[in-house]
């Protein structure tokens, strides 16, 4: 069980959504705060409902990997090593891949997947070197992905993409991070009282020149819809129940589980009965080996 209270949190896309239920619940467990953002006023509104509590502020594009260093040098210089790390930031174009352009690719993997590797390789480094060198126990990296890293229709098709990604990500480094007391978690979220469906707000000059015009209605339709979305604090308490209890996955909604199974069935139902070819044994064998490495190493990584 990783302890919360005492360690020093960094929240990127930490102002909004997911990002500020997520900060509020670390909050009242007793953790030091970072709130990453790339609004600044949305970052200010946020610190000015949390009461002055050990919570700090900064303005972080999170495809920025040099910011990405300044803001961890800037959090840790004032409230001690990151030892909780939540790649939340996330933006969406509601489109498919065929109507997409190389601009719309850049902007929504360079965020949605470039963000959580840029998080990834800032903090997963340090730390390591922290725990090997006696200045913290253990700790926990924990990736927003979403139920679209495992139900992909036709749009959004890049979004899709970046989310299946990321949980390849994660399922990756929590199988090497184990080894230094660190937990990694995948999250989940269904829909989400928040404000994705803006996400054009934030979009950078130099990624429009192929982004389709912003149709109002559509945002106005998206933004109605997202209204009946879980309350964001609600899904932070789920976030952070996952933590303490270092599941691999982290579902917050309840709203997909008998639609993954009728998936994971049909993925299995793809499966054909072939006979065995030249080498079947041999490549079994060795399979097995692998197999059996990669049990003990899910369990290891379940038990710290």
């Amino acid at each position: 069980m990783t302890d919360i209270a005492g360690r020093t949190a960094f929240v990127t896309g930490g102002a909004n959504g997911v990002g500020i239920g997520i900060v509020r619940n670390l909050l009242e467990a007793g953790a030091k705060v970072a709130i990453a953002d790339i609004r600044q006023d949305a970052i200010d509104k946020a610190l000015a409902t949390l009461d002055n509590r050990e919570v700090m502020g900064v303005q972080l594009n999170v495809m920025d990997r040099a910011g990405f260093a300044a803001a961890a040098d800037e959090v840790e210089a004032k409230f001690g090593p990151v030892s909780l790390l939540f790649n939340n930031a996330g933006i969406n174009l509601f489109q498919t891949i065929e109507d997409s352009s190389y601009d719309d690719w850049d902007w929504v993997l360079g965020v949605n997947l470039g963000g959580v590797i840029n998080g990834v390789q800032t903090f997963a480094p340090r730390m390591k070197a922290c725990v090997e060198a006696g200045e913290q126990v253990g700790g926990h990296i924990t990736n927003t992905a979403s139920m679209a890293s495992f139900i992909a229709g036709g749009a959004p098709g890049i979004y899709n993409t970046a989310k299946f990604a990321v949980r390849g990500l994660s399922y990756s480094l929590r199988h090497s991070m184990y080894k230094y007391g660190v937990g990694v978690s995948v999250v989940h979220p269904g829909l989400v009282k928040s404000v994705i469906y803006a996400s054009d707000d934030v979009r950078p000059d130099e990624l429009k020149g192929a982004m389709k015009p912003v149709d109002p209605a559509a945002v106005e339709r998206l933004a109605g819809i997202h209204e009946f979305g879980m309350e964001p604090d609600v899904i932070g308490a789920r976030i952070l129940e996952g933590v303490r209890e270092n599941r691999t996955n982290i579902f917050t909604h309840p709203d997909h589980k008998d639609e993954l199974r009728v998936l994971f069935d049909e993925i299995l139902g793809d499966y054909r009965d072939y006979p065995a070819d030249t080498g079947y044994g041999q490549r079994v064998a060795f399979e097995k080996i692998r197999h059996d490495n990669f049990k003990e190493t899910r369990r290891k990584a379940r038990e710290i």
